[in-house]
């Protein structure tokens, strides 16, 4: 999954030892100017002193940037979505249109020209306007000395991890008091990329591209990479095949790995074939950057290999930007790696809806601007009631983006629109789980925002006749054959955090207040935690919300068209995933098939979840890492030692179940609701929705 992040407070910190003539007049000219009011989000956390490169400010170069647009009466934006996605109340699932939210929340013409104006005025030219509620904007470019008059501002370079130096403000920008009310946030004013990430955890990304040429749409794309082949023996069903051959742990012998969950077991598993529900009249929309080339024949083909209904005409449509793709390279987005992301999220859904419709929206690179235009269009032309999103960044990732992916949400819930994010696949961010990720524990982002529905993971057990036997968090330590085959390398689980395979996201946000469908659900202990240590004085966010499968040693069967192991040529092949890539859309299939049992659109889905949590213990599998009782689960799982070729040497490993990190970045499945898995996994969720009341 890709990643995220949003702040609506901007502080700035002038230190003496750094202050330059620029530096000075700008903070004299604010002390001389208290009518500008901050832009939230616009200074970057990592432009500081100790990363700054040379001594002098910038006064040379160009700027891109969008100055996003805050909703008209925001406050009653947010109690709108909030009534209408909410159980019981008097307007519960009583929707607005596109143009209904336009005429009460979209920006003026005249506080659009207000705007135009102020940054005109300063010697920026306006390149384009959108006046929508969601994603609305008005976006401008010029010189690095016009963005310095308009945001009174001075830039400077710094030394980003992962990216080299970057340019970035040394202030937060502002805006002049009487346009800043009509002023979302402000965008590329820093040269650093914020790429989201593919959450799908077996989909092993190319180090080289395999070539520069090949589809071409409205930009060029690279073709499909290779494939993540499955070595044998693995199983069909959880415990068909026990790794009698391989050492015992924790005193016994343990199952194999599962080849791959076909569609009808994980419909069985999570209660789809019991509710007779197919999706039928609902539609999904799923977000990804970029887009396969062969994303609906693939689908359909391996449709056809499992007996499953192939798409009819005009039921999957694929929404392209008009605007070409970009950074498609795999030393950046790596369009090859989000081929199986999409992949996997348009078969997942349509594994568990087979009836509903699918509208795939290709954003034109894994950047926050185009993301938020993909979900924008989704809204603005409300082309479905769920919309699935398998990508993300961390809480600090993205600042400049969270106040402006956030009213996309709000605008959203408005319509009845559910957004379902994967909650991630690396525990709780901690540094040493997941190298040059994360600086420090913390949740991510989007799926930490209050009006997303987040979806974590599980270790699935589904046994021969398609029967659910446990689940537990998905966490694995893994733990190496020693060479002599006799024993497990290692004191068993495992080393960690070095053998750390990967986990579902969860914990605390320090971003945004509990809201309220969390309230006498979360417990204070987790809500009041702070990720880094430390109480908060407010119950804060707590992700996630609801879990699936995401294991990829217990993870779904998917097919797609790869590069061939010998380099040459392309071919269909199946695949094992997993991640809470396969999680999110899971759930999203699954949402389709509980709104045909609802007659209709629920809208935002968090809500109607926890009050069925609340009142119909039937809905939700209640997950913990002891189903059986006391003592590790564990599997064993081969690999080829090259993935990308179905020959040659294998390794084996221990997989330790339920361990989603260590010490204070443990995410920990215990009875009732948790920051692993929330409420837990859907069992007889699609019915229950029924019981909802209606005011």
């Amino acid at each position: 999954m890709p990643y995220l992040t949003w702040r609506r407070a901007a502080g700035t910190v002038l230190c003496a030892s750094v202050l330059t003539v620029g530096s000075i007049a700008a903070a004299t000219a604010a002390q001389a100017a208290p009518q500008r009011v901050p832009i939230a989000g616009t200074h970057p956390s990592w432009a500081k002193a100790a990363t700054r490169v040379g001594a002098r400010s910038l006064t040379t170069g160009a700027v891109n940037s969008r100055i996003y647009l805050e909703p008209r009466d925001a406050a009653g934006l947010a109690a709108l979505a909030t009534e209408v996605s909410t159980p019981g109340t008097a307007l519960y699932r009583h929707f607005l249109t596109p143009q209904q939210l336009q005429a009460r929340f979209g920006a003026t013409r005249a506080q659009i020209s207000a705007i135009r104006t102020w940054l005109s005025q300063s010697g920026l030219r306006v390149t384009g306007v959108s006046d929508h509620v969601a994603g609305g904007y008005v976006a401008v470019s010029g010189s690095l000395a016009a963005a310095s008059r308009a945001f009174h501002v001075t830039f400077a370079n710094y030394r980003l991890a992962g990216q080299g130096v970057v340019r970035a403000p040394q202030q937060a920008a502002s805006a002049p008091a009487d346009v800043a009310a009509s002023v979302l946030s402000a965008t590329g004013l820093s040269t650093a990329r914020e790429l989201m990430r593919p959450q799908n955890a077996t989909a092993a990304v190319p180090t080289t591209a395999v070539a520069t040429t090949g589809v071409t749409t409205t930009g060029k794309l690279p073709p499909p990479g290779p494939n993540y082949w499955v070595a044998k023996p693995c199983a069909a069903y959880y415990g068909q095949i026990i790794a009698t051959s391989k050492p015992k742990a924790y005193g016994r012998h343990w199952p194999w790995a599962v080849c791959g969950y076909t569609p009808a077991q994980v419909r069985a598993a999570y209660g789809v074939t019991a509710s007779g529900m197919t999706g039928k009249g609902q539609t999904v929309a799923v977000v990804d950057a970029y887009a396969s080339p062969t994303m609906l024949r693939d689908a359909n083909q391996f449709s056809r290999l499992e007996g499953e209904p192939q798409f009819a005409p005009g039921q999957y449509q694929q929404y392209l930007p008009s605007t070409p793709f970009t950074q498609a390279g795999n030393n950046q987005c790596g369009a090859q790696g989000w081929y199986g992301e999409e992949t996997l999220d348009v078969e997942s859904v349509h594994d568990m809806a087979p009836a509903a419709r699918i509208r795939f929206v290709a954003a034109a690179s894994c950047q926050d601007p185009d993301l938020a235009d993909a979900l924008a269009y989704i809204v603005n032309h409300r082309l479905a009631s769920i919309v699935s999103d398998s990508w993300d960044d961390t809480e600090a990732g993205a600042a400049e983006f969270i106040d402006t992916y956030h009213v996309i949400f709000e605008a959203g819930a408005a319509e009845g629109i559910d957004f379902a994010f994967s909650s991630g696949d690396n525990g709780y961010e901690a540094p040493g789980e997941d190298p040059g990720g994360s600086t420090h524990l913390q949740v991510d982002y989007p799926t930490s925002d209050p009006f997303v529905t987040s979806v974590g993971g599980t270790s699935l057990a589904i046994g021969k006749a398609g029967s659910y036997e446990f689940e537990t968090a998905w966490g694995t330590v893994l733990d190496p054959l020693a060479r002599n085959g006799r024993h497990w390398k290692y004191a068993l689980p495992g080393g960690y955090p070095y053998f750390f395979d990967g986990g579902s996201g969860g914990g605390t946000s320090t971003r945004f207040e509990q809201p309220q469908y969390q309230q006498g659900v979360v417990p204070d202990s987790l809500s009041e935690a702070l990720p880094g240590g430390g109480t908060s004085t407010t119950p804060m966010r707590e992700v996630p919300d609801i879990s699936a499968y995401a294991d990829p040693a217990t993870g779904m069967l998917v097919g797609e068209t790869v590069l061939k192991p010998s380099g040459h040529g392309y071919e269909f092949a199946l695949s094992r995933i997993g991640g809470t890539s396969v999680s999110c859309p899971t759930f999203a299939g699954i949402e389709a098939d509980a709104q045909q049992a609802a007659g209709g659109p629920l809208g935002f889905a968090n809500p109607a979840i926890y009050y069925l949590y609340g009142a119909d213990k039937s809905a939700f599998h209640d997950v913990t890492n002891t189903p059986l009782g006391p003592g590790p689960l564990a599997q064993v799982r081969v690999n080829y030692a090259n993935p990308n070729a179905p020959k040659g040497k294998k390794v084996y490993y221990l997989r330790t179940l339920g361990i989603d990190g260590e010490g204070r970045a443990a995410l920990r499945a215990t009875v009732g609701y948790d920051d692993a898995t929330g409420v837990g996994s859907p069992a007889g969720y699609i019915l229950a929705v029924q019981q909802l009341p209606r005011y």
